[in-house]
């Protein structure tokens, strides 16, 4: 059982002025395994104050000084690996392996990344007779989603110090641990006073009261459309910036002459990577419809290889989804593709046989999908697959486009040319094609109302900085 009932505000564990605790269920076992403080409005204000009495001082640090703060962090992350896997696979029920090989690893290299990137960014630059600064922002306020505890919230926090801005986290409390590790990773790093905040609660206290300070000059969000309005009203009254990573319904695009055991491959893959929860899954399958039924069997034979069960049995691809609220919510719209009028052709409703304790979902495949069907509109946020036909490259791309967002898109094919124009066509912040390599360094961010701003590299840097102008200054 972990019991951390304490926030860290200007570099100390600070005991809440509230007593009210947040429960953390590991969904693979419907077990609580620890509990959280949940912080008031109070105990924000102080992390606010620690967070604006350190801007002065941090702002100003060298470049040189944060890129060894941001060396030293990822040094510090890398010997706490075991426990960074170990929280992960608990408190999100993701596998051991995936726990290892994406969630430690994509946390640790934006880390890095964020430190290469400093090496050349230019912060000033003349123009003649003027001089263009790129000075720290100020005060961030940080809300982190629970899919994705150290990636989200470690290229918040890596772009945040490599600008010189101050830092509020509010994790997601779901999944709020590995935040408390990264907490111990920046207080042995010897990340200075106050640089650093984290106050655990609900999103209504300390979620609207971050959104809704006024001595916070930037909020950075990832998570759901409702939430991320709601936020963009409560900045309004203060007219601070922010920066939205929201929802998705992203295309994957099979092209006509793709190896169709490749493509099914990599379509299953995109909806059981972290259970379907996450918000660049390609979670419609556009295919010509000549290799409709090809690409039918070849998915069912996929599905065979990403086994659901244990997360933390080192063979087991699909964990369970990350609470009974969202598990119920998944199931409704698996039923709704039913009612109307989708094919089932894996999966379904109901748990895996076997695995009635935790919040396990089956990887439900649909075909005979319309794209103004629920389940190709709306996200779902689970391992839940729409196949979509199409007749010709304009249609697919159409129907690509056909949606309110634009977060990522994929294309697999073979022929280069046509991979390329697919590309370039779809309206999306982020296109893959052929499952390519990460790339810490590319943007990251949404079309449409998927969001506003980009996260990553460079281009995550920017969001924490303000350009000033000085007129005359070469005169």
């Amino acid at each position: 059982m972990r019991k951390l009932t304490q926030h860290f505000i200007n570099g100390e564990w600070t005991n809440s002025t509230g007593s009210e605790t947040i429960d953390v269920i590991n969904p693979a076992t419907e077990k609580v395994i620890g509990k959280i403080s949940s912080g008031t409005k109070e105990d924000l204000d102080r992390a606010v104050q620690a967070a604006k009495d350190a801007f002065p001082m941090f702002s100003q640090t060298s470049v040189d000084e944060r890129i060894e703060l941001l060396e030293r962090i990822a040094d510090e992350y890398e010997n706490r690996k075991d426990d960074i896997i170990q929280v992960i696979t608990e408190e999100l029920g993701s596998p051991v392996s995936r726990s290892e090989a994406v969630h430690y690893q994509m946390g640790l290299q934006h880390f890095k990344q964020a430190a290469k990137e400093l090496k050349s960014f230019k912060f000033e630059e003349e123009r003649g007779n003027t001089l263009i600064r790129k000075e720290a922002i100020g005060v961030a306020g940080l809300i982190t989603p629970w899919n994705f505890p150290t990636n989200q919230t470690s290229t918040k926090l890596a772009s945040a110090f490599a600008a010189g801005s101050t830092v509020i986290l509010k994790p997601a409390s779901n999944t709020p641990f590995a935040a408390i590790l990264l907490a111990e990773i920046f207080e042995k790093a010897g990340l200075p006073k106050g640089v650093f905040n984290l106050v655990t609660g609900s999103g209504s206290t300390i979620g609207n009261g971050i959104s809704s300070h006024p001595d916070i000059d930037f909020v950075s969000f990832t998570g759901s459309g409702d939430v991320g309005q709601k936020i963009m009203e409560n900045a309004a009254e203060s007219i601070k910036k922010v920066s939205l990573e929201l929802g998705g319904k992203s295309p994957l695009v099979i092209l006509d002459d793709a190896d169709v055991k490749g493509a099914a491959k990599t379509a299953v893959a995109n909806i059981a990577m972290n259970t379907g929860q996450v918000c660049t899954a390609a979670t419609r399958t556009l295919v010509p419809k000549a290799m409709h039924d090809e690409f039918i069997e070849a998915v069912k034979e996929a599905i065979s290889k990403f086994p659901v069960g244990d997360p933390q049995d080192k063979n087991i691809a699909v964990g369970p989804i990350v609470d009974e609220d969202q598990w119920k919510s998944v199931q409704s719209y698996i039923k709704k593709g039913m009612d109307e009028g989708a094919t089932l052709v894996a999966g379904g409703t109901g748990k895996p046989e076997g695995l009635e304790q935790g919040y396990f979902a089956k990887i439900t495949v649909f075909t005979d999908v319309k794209n103004d069907m629920t389940i190709a509109q709306e996200e779902i946020f689970g391992p839940v697959m729409s196949i979509i036909t199409y007749d010709n490259l304009d249609e697919a791309i159409e129907i690509a486009n056909d949606t309110i967002y634009g977060l990522a898109g994929y294309v697999y094919g073979k022929d280069k040319e046509t991979l390329q124009k697919v590309a370039k066509s779809i309206r999306a912040g982020q296109v893959q094609i052929n499952n390519p390599r990460p790339d810490f360094s590319a943007p990251f961010g949404g079309f449409k109302q998927s969001g506003i701003g980009r996260e990553w590299g460079d281009f995550g840097i920017e969001e924490f900085l303000e350009p000033k102008a000085i007129l005359g200054f070469n005169a």
